[in-house]
């Protein structure tokens, strides 16, 4: 058993090797990224804008969609010159978007209400159309007889440059119009109060005398340029890429990688397509019940693609048709992902302890909610956590204690067999057996703190609730590290402390190793969030002054029995 007991240690020692050595390597994999590999430039048609257009299967041929529908028009193809549209401005009470009138895409999206960094008035810009970090939302009706064709995007008119959201007014409708050949459309754009969701409908009418065709796309188009994060261990362990979801796959992750390696293709009912960065989200969500192609394309110019197309529409000759998507473009917060579409909060990714994260947000947003700061809310539920176990742990350190008062046998043991470490094994098992002590039930506490550390962390690094959340005093943001490092220092000292009360191993060694523990985590956690450090700090304490207490009710317990 005590050899068990040094080869559980040996093996915790590995790990923290392991991880270290695992953080080194990610982070020399991104100061030295592998160059991209060149997709297949057909699986993309290039319009003349530069903008790229999904494409339609027929049969075992890969066509550009519009030259699949609507073949009324027979005459040769020519590429018009590049047209430029103009800039709409709409402002709701959280959102600041710009509409570009040319394909009527979404090419700046500002979130109001989260400032770009701590201190700053400048809102956090999610979609934009700056080259270098290009990340826009499209959308299209492709067609032969338009409004967009595999060359060109269409030139919408507006009534208006600037729209706004005005007090008393819940809901904000902005249409586009393009006419041509007697098709006439509107693309509409409905903003709504208090929300990031974003309604772009289609209305198509055909006053022509044939019939038309198309289809309905939405995707988002980003480049690999990852938003700049406040830590080094959140930028490894948060996820940037694309995801789908389907009924079946509820969420399924596609990083960029994975696109460059190959395509994805897959007809869905419902769900949804997003772009993930940490804290924000955007996301088409088709009409309920719609059947869809989900897709994805890594455009020449390096651009990355996850989008969807609808089944074909069409308007006979006097007819009219409608279709609608809607786009997420905002914080990832559990409640709102889970009013837009159902599956989308998966897009906050709690790791393996998923159910445990969920408790303790759960938790700590009904905390939050009585004393209004999320740093006394980690240390309110970290004493509720450390009263659910309070009993498992009294066992535990009631089991600690009994070793350390063994030690003065141990030492004598190891006096008269210094010279067979066998011998020793055995005398001090059987000195175990004698007093009833179980050494390993003092790795109890840690085994049962491991998961719910790890849960924590990553409601920590996921929660946009906690993004420049502060504390009281010098802590302005707990999910970025403590900016003196005070925490992580007060960590170091209560594990110390701790780990006094604790019995030493047998090994001389291994006593030594255990001693440097407390000095290695303070120096290896020191960038993490302080919310976590904060966490670690509290319920360090908090066992350390329970173990005190079972300790001292021990030894009251002995003289009493003595009497």
């Amino acid at each position: 058993m005590l050899e068990n007991m040094l080869d559980y240690i040996r093996i915790a020692l590995y790990a923290v090797l392991i991880f270290l050595c695992f953080l080194i390597f990610q982070t020399w994999e991104k100061d030295h990224p592998k160059p991209l590999i060149a997709p297949l430039a057909t699986e993309m048609e290039v319009s003349s804008s530069g903008r790229f257009v999904p494409v339609a299967e027929t049969g075992s041929n890969k066509q550009p969609l519009a030259e699949t529908v609507a073949q009324a028009d027979s005459g040769p193809v020519t590429t018009p010159a590049p047209t430029v549209g103009q800039i709409i401005h709409v402002t709701t009470d959280l959102l600041d978007v710009s509409l570009d009138t040319r394909g009527g895409d979404i090419v700046k999206v500002n979130l109001l209400k989260y400032p770009e960094s701590l201190g700053s008035k400048q809102p956090f810009l999610l979609l934009n159309d700056d080259p270098k970090d290009l990340y826009i939302a499209e959308s299209g009706l492709l067609s032969k007889r338009g409004p967009d064709t595999s060359q060109t995007q269409a030139l919408y008119t507006a009534d208006r440059t600037a729209y706004t959201l005005d007090l008393g007014q819940n809901e904000l409708v902005v249409n586009l119009n393009w006419e041509k050949d007697g098709i006439n459309v509107v693309k509409s754009f409905t903003f709504f109060r208090d929300s990031y969701e974003i309604k772009v409908g289609y209305h198509l009418s055909n006053q022509s005398n044939q019939p038309w065709e198309g289809h309905f796309y939405n995707q988002l188009l980003r480049t690999n340029t990852p938003p700049p994060n406040h830590s080094g261990f959140i930028n490894l362990a948060t996820y940037f890429g694309a995801a789908v979801s389907s009924p079946q796959t509820p969420f399924t992750k596609i990083s960029f990688k994975d696109m460059e390696k190959a395509n994805f293709n897959q007809t869905v009912q419902d769900g949804w397509a997003a772009m993930i960065q940490h804290y924000f989200i955007g996301a088409w969500i088709p009409a309920k019940t719609a059947v869809s192609n989900y897709y994805t394309r890594v455009a020449p110019n390096a651009h990355y693609i996850v989008g969807l197309m609808s089944q074909p529409l069409s308007a006979a000759p006097g007819a009219t048709v409608s279709t609608e998507a809607k786009l997420y473009t905002g914080p990832a917060s559990a409640a709102l992902l889970e009013k837009a579409a159902p599956n989308l909060k998966l897009t906050i990714d709690y790791g393996w302890f998923w159910f445990i994260s969920n408790i303790i947000f759960w938790m700590m947003q009904k905390i939050y909610g009585l004393v209004g700061n999320w740093g006394w809310a980690i240390v309110l539920v970290t004493i509720v956590i450390k009263l659910l176990f309070y009993q498992l742990s009294a066992k535990s350190f009631r089991s600690m204690a009994a070793m350390k008062k063994l030690q003065p046998k141990i030492e004598i043991l190891k006096e008269r067999y210094s010279e067979d470490k066998q011998k020793l094994t055995q005398a001090t098992l059987e000195l175990y057996r004698q007093e009833k002590v179980n050494p390993m039930s003092g790795c109890l506490p840690i085994l049962i703190q491991i998961p719910v550390f790890i849960a924590l962390y990553w409601v920590l690094v996921e929660s946009v609730e906690l993004r420049q959340a502060p504390f009281i005093l010098w802590i302005k943001d707990l999910s970025q590290h403590d900016p003196y490092y005070v925490l992580p220092f007060l960590m170091g000292v209560s594990m110390f402390i701790q780990q006094r009360l604790n019995p030493p191993p047998p090994d001389p060694l291994q006593a030594k190793v255990m001693m440097l523990m407390p000095l290695v985590f303070t120096i290896m956690f020191a960038n993490f969030p302080a919310g976590l450090m904060l966490y670690w700090f509290v319920n360090n304490t908090l066992s350390f002054l329970q173990q005190w207490f079972v300790m001292h009710r021990l030894e009251k317990e002995t003289i009493v029995r003595k009497k």
